[in-house]
């Protein structure tokens, strides 16, 4: 085949609804949360910069507002990345293995 014929074939589907749709379902998930992540990862970075009076306030024992937050973060990471699997198997997998089977077929024509 052809490479210009490939270009095509891409192009065509890259135009398409169904992959216009596929990257929308991607984008309303991930563009909210690494906004909000960030929101949050920057916040942390700022509290523990400007407030360090405040971060430094014991919870319990050594355990500091710092301390806390900062193993927030993981567990943000680790919620988020669980979130986004679910997601995905929901909503992405199926429409995505469909519209490479289509592609794939139409290539090998």
């Amino acid at each position: 085949m052809e490479t210009k014929n490939q270009s095509e074939v891409w192009i065509k589907y890259q135009n398409s609804d169904e992959f216009i749709a596929h990257r929308k379902r991607f984008r309303s998930f991930a563009f909210p949360f690494a906004v909000g992540f960030l929101v949050w990862y920057f916040s942390f970075i700022l509290l523990t910069t400007f407030a360090r009076d405040f971060v430094s306030t014991p919870v319990f024992g050594n355990i500091n507002i710092a301390f806390i937050l900062a193993i927030l973060q993981f567990v943000t990471t680790f919620a988020i990345a669980w979130l986004y699997d679910r997601y995905a198997t929901k909503n992405l997998d199926g429409p995505g293995s469909e519209l490479k089977e289509k592609i794939e077929k139409e290539l090998q024509a």
